[in-house]
Order: structure tokens, then sequence, then C-alpha cells
């Protein structure tokens, strides 16, 4: 993605990309000429908000593209990416009417996006020539931890097992510097991660706990968790076809993580980040953590199993209370842990939960500015009932509430296993884009991780 973006001084006589809205638009066709006002007039096209059209420009100069939007600027900050499918092959440079270029260039560069891997594209290529004073290392950046998430989502389960995606982790902190550790089958139990075991045991493909860490040691603490489940077949309480057709992107937490990480330590930001992802497929055999079984956990709890389709939630427990004895300053992690929460909010706004009322509004602040929507949901105490067991010290999920507060519940039962962390925030997210639109090609997506670099950057860097 970030190869679509490049420098005016860079490339020759790039076609301009005009903002124009129904007011601007008859002045814009007389600076352009006869030629570009005719065409227009014969496509009809009269500067509504999205829509766009190729004119030819003034005296013969090549061609301009008019883009429109609304009259108080555009109608979404990554709507220029609804241009990319649809330009000719070439080089473009923003002209007239964008307030913000980068967020403009953000856009095309996100839509430019193309999962590869299997299908080699053999598109067109379309490339977006910014001005010096917009930040394209920054915007690389960006890019690049959101390419990592969408390719890791995208690649099918039988070429990414949890050996598989605890090395890209590997990798990536390698890459960067950092260091860690790998912890696979048999040793999750000597190591005290009774429930990562329980859960991807069923496999034949052995479950691991990936555990890195990058910068200085006495920098601020920084700890992400992503959920691993690299396919959900649901256990026992086996899920229907049509419930598994997606499964392969049950490990988009940790792909979102990976993601947020990159950015990190690509822009070199003054924390001590570790990355905690326990990765594992939740499988069928006879060795299947079942229905009603009590489970260890790292924390302590003894933990009753209401269904085995809630798999998530159990991994995240032993890897959040890991990252929690630490005490860091922030811990987040992510997963694709409910449905109750695309039910709620649908797919393209994933919940967050967290008790630290200054983190929630820097969090729903940068969302709106990044463009990057999130919503926060409660962690409503009298809703804890809902999970009470009367064999073991919690129950992993609703089944005293006739169904209710599914994301609710799950996170509340995530909450009994952090109590050191000085801020936690657990976000809920989908990380697939079911209908393509501007800045989001359909496929596996990254989600919140804008906002928290831009959180993350500001609370630690200054403003990028």
């Amino acid at each position: 993605m970030r190869d679509c973006l490049v420098r005016t001084s860079d490339v020759s006589n790039p076609t301009p990309v005009i903002a124009v809205t129904e007011t601007t638009l008859p002045g814009v066709l007389d600076g352009l000429g006869g030629a570009a006002r005719d065409w227009s007039t014969l496509n009809d096209f009269t500067g509504k908000a999205t829509t766009f059209l190729v004119v030819p420009a003034a005296k013969g100069s090549g061609a301009a593209v008019l883009f429109g939007v609304e009259e108080t600027g555009l109608p979404h900050p990554l709507a220029l990416g609804g241009l990319v499918a649809a330009l000719p092959a070439g080089d473009y440079h923003l002209a007239d009417g964008f307030p913000d270029p980068e967020q403009a260039a953000l856009g095309f560069a996100l839509s430019s996006y193309v999962f590869d891997r299997y299908r080699k594209n053999g598109g067109k290529t379309r490339r977006l020539a910014l001005a010096d004073d917009v930040d394209l290392d920054r915007l690389a950046i960006i890019l690049d931890g959101v390419k990592l998430a969408r390719d890791l989502i995208n690649t099918p389960a039988n070429d990414l097992g949890p050996g598989e995606l605890s090395q890209a982790a590997s990798t990536l902190f390698k890459h960067h510097g950092g260091t860690g550790r790998i912890v696979i089958g048999e040793d999750l139990l000597e190591q005290n991660f009774p429930m990562v075991h329980a859960v991807g045991r069923a496999s034949s493909r052995a479950p691991r706990l990936a555990d890195f860490c990058w910068g200085a040691e006495d920098a601020p603490k920084i700890t992400l968790v992503g959920k691993g489940v690299i396919f959900d077949t649901g256990g026992l309480n086996l899920k229907p076809g049509s419930s598994m057709t997606l499964m392969k992107k049950d490990m988009g937490g940790a792909a979102n993580v990976l993601g947020l990480a990159s950015m990190i330590m690509a822009a070199k930001l003054p924390v001590r980040l570790r990355v905690i992802i326990p990765c594992v497929e939740n499988a069928v055999s006879g060795d299947a953590f079942r229905p009603g079984d009590i489970l260890a956990s790292r924390k302590g709890l003894s933990v009753e199993i209401g269904n085995t389709d809630a798999e998530g939630r159990l991994v995240l427990a032993d890897a959040l209370a890991l990252a929690d004895e630490e005490s860091p300053e922030l811990l987040i992690d992510m997963a694709t842990l409910t449905g109750a929460a695309r039910v709620a909010l649908g797919p393209d706004l994933p919940p967050y939960y967290t008790d630290d009322e200054g983190l929630a509004e820097d969090i729903a602040v940068m969302a709106e500015a990044a463009a990057d929507p999130l919503w926060r949901l409660p962690l409503w105490q009298p809703y804890m009932k809902y999970l009470d067991s009367k064999v073991a010290d919690i129950n992993h999920i609703n089944t005293a509430g006739a169904g209710f507060a599914g994301s609710v519940t799950a996170a509340l039962f995530l909450s009994r296993f952090v109590d050191k962390a000085e801020s936690w925030v657990h976000f809920d997210i989908f990380g697939w884009t079911p209908m393509e639109k501007p800045g989001k090609p359909m496929g596996g997506e990254a989600q919140g991780i804008r906002c928290l670099f831009d959180l993350i950057s500001d609370r630690y860097a200054g403003a990028q």
C-alpha cells in the first residue's frame, strides 16, 4: 500500500484531482475550458458528493479528475479511497479543495490494498503524488501496520496455524530488535497457562503462547494482548457451517495487536512494548475440552465451561493474567470475541470497555479524528452475577441472563483477570469488512489500531 504514495518531485505530469461541490463546479469548469464543461454536461456530472468524472484539462494539457464533496468538505475523511478502483492507471496529485491532504492520501492508500498471496494482482497501478509538507514517513508506518493485520487475517488457517502466527510475532520483533519466547504444547502446563493448553490441545497443531518485548526497560510499560484463535470450529459445541465460514479471522485480535506493534516499533516510540498472543486452534477430537469442565487458570480462579464456542475469553484470561503481573501502565487487549457486539453495533463500529474515564475520552476523541470508529460500552457490574457458578469461582459465559449482554459479560469475565494494570481497555472487534467501502476493501480489517497509534504517540512522544 505504501508504494502507491510518492513525492510530487518523483513523478512527471501527474493528473490533478480537484475537489468540487455542486456550487463550485461551474467555476472550476470555466477554468478547465469548454471541452471539460461539455464533457461534464454530456455525463450529467453535477459535483454531487462521492461522484467523480475524468475530464479533459485546459489547452490540451491532459486530463483532470473532478471529485464531488460536500459543501463543508469531504463527506468522509477517507472518501478519496472510493476513487481508486475506478481510476485509469497513472499518477495523480491532490489539487484544490482538500483541507487535510494526509487523510485524503490515507484513504487512497488504504483502498489500494490487494491480498495477492494466492491470486496475483494483474490490476492497474495508480499512485498519488504528495507535497513535501505531507508526513509520508508516518503514513508509511501506519500503512505497513494495517497491511500486516489485513494480510494475517486474510491468510487461511491451512497456511496460518498456531506455529505460523507465533512466528509472525517473532519475525516482527526480531526485525525491530526485540526479544521474547514462545511456550509450546505441554510446556504451557509447566509454565502455568492451563486454559491456553485446554483450548488448543484438541488440534493436531500444538497450542502455544508468544511473549515478546521491545524498547528500554525503564520506559513506560505498554502491553498488548491479542486473541490468536487461528480457526474456531466451536469445539464440541460445534458451529453450524454458515457460522464457520469466516472463522479464519478469529485471530483478528492477534493480527491487530501485531499491526499496532509494528507501528509503535517503526516509529520508535519511547515505550517498553510487550505483546502476548495465545495461539491456538479450537478443534474437535477425543481430547477436546467439554461443556461442564472446570478449568484452572493462571490467575488461580476456577472456571466452569458453559460453552466451548466461547474459547477466546479463556485463552485471553491466561494471557491477561500474565500481562497484569508486571503492572503495566497501559494494558490493551483486542479480540474477535462476540457475535453480540456485531448485533449491537454492526461490523464497522467495535465496542471498547474500560473503567478509566480519561482513557475512554481520549480513545473517543482520537477515533473520530483518525476516522477509525470505536464506541464505548459499559463494564456494567450488576451483570457480573450472570457469570455466577455453583461449582467454580466463575462461569465463563452468561448462563443466567437469558442471552442478554453477551459482549458486556465477556468483558466482565476478562476484567476478573486484571487488577494490577494502571489502565486496561478491551476491544471486541470484528476484524473484517463484509462490503467494500472507501478505505476498506472487503476482507480482513485493521480496527482501532490507527486510533491507538495516535493515542500512544500523543501520550508518550507528543503530537506527531
